[in-house]
């Protein structure tokens, strides 16, 4: 992937230097995180806890032991953190300029969303945001939050990627995703879907937010496309290697590995395929049409 020529966005933060320490459970039920199934999966599974429990997003325990506040100035970056961060950087801009032209060939302006990068814990608008919870997108203030650990963590711990150059497209797919979300937080798809949860069973509810997801992954290809369109800037096997993100963290592969067996009704992300077949939709075709998870039968 070949990323030199992405606008870099204004809008990342740096409050590692704000970020809270302790421990504690991760809150804000209302986050959208990417990787949220599998860490709170293996945290459950290392403290003795049912995976299940963590895993559906319903029942995400909150608060735990003190947290002591720590304040200042972002740590000092070493080469490789620089250069993350203007990975990060060039990434949402270009998400912000693709998705800009997109919002105003329909006639909308696009409300770019803010990506707050933090270290350990920190305080936001769906609670307490942890490390634990990987990247995910938070509706109540708009932000993205991003402990850029996340990205280690994809090549060593979750075979989601091969290299630090391999990873990279699979890392503009993670923040794509999260981007997907306030795309539809934009288009008022997720304050319907929130609705229609408060009002479902359990099971229902996460049916409705493996759409959800599942529409995110589309987006995120839909951005692909058009970046590739604008800067030609893919290497052969960055697809594939998105690809096998996408199949890494597919429910039922996540649940196989953690727990030894499937409970499609716990799902909230969908499987490996339907991940996959998502983000190939919305990467062939260009197009918001090719997204529609919410009528589409079968997914």
């Amino acid at each position: 992937m070949r990323w030199d020529e992405f606008r870099r966005s204004s809008n990342v933060e740096d409050d590692r230097g704000a970020s809270d320490g302790g421990f504690a459970m991760p809150g804000g039920a209302h986050g959208l995180g990417i990787g949220t199934i599998l860490i709170l999966g293996l945290i459950g599974w290392a403290l003795g806890i049912d995976p299940s429990v963590l895993i559906n997003g319903a029942e995400i325990l909150s608060g735990g032991g003190p947290m002591i506040q720590q304040s200042g100035p972002p740590p000092a970056d070493d080469a490789q953190t620089a250069q993350t961060k203007d990975f990060v950087a060039a990434v949402l801009g270009d998400t912000e300029d693709r998705w800009t032209d997109m919002f105003s060939a329909m006639g909308r302006t696009y409300h770019p969303p803010r990506l707050r990068l933090f270290t350990g814990a920190i305080d936001g608008g769906c609670g307490m945001a942890q490390s634990a919870m990987g990247p995910f997108y938070c509706p109540q203030d708009k932000d993205i939050y991003l402990d850029m650990s996340f990205f280690q963590d994809m090549q060593n711990k979750f075979d989601a990627c091969s290299s630090d150059k391999a990873c990279r497209f699979s890392e503009a797919y993670v923040i794509a995703h999260e981007v997907g979300h306030h795309v539809q937080d934009e288009l008022g798809v997720l304050r319907t879907v929130q609705a229609q949860q408060a009002a479902a069973s359990k099971t229902a509810a996460n049916a409705l937010q493996v759409r959800i997801e599942l529409q995110a992954d589309c987006y995120a290809g839909v951005w692909a496309n058009r970046a590739q369109q604008k800067h030609s800037f893919l290497d052969a096997g960055d697809v594939d290697q998105a690809l096998q993100t996408a199949s890494a963290i597919g429910d039922d592969r996540l649940q196989k590995e953690m727990q030894g067996y499937v409970v499609p009704d716990s799902f909230t992300h969908g499987t490996s395929q339907q991940r996959k077949r998502w983000f190939s939709n919305g990467f062939n075709s260009g197009r918001l049409s090719a997204c529609d998870t919410m009528s589409a039968s079968p997914l």
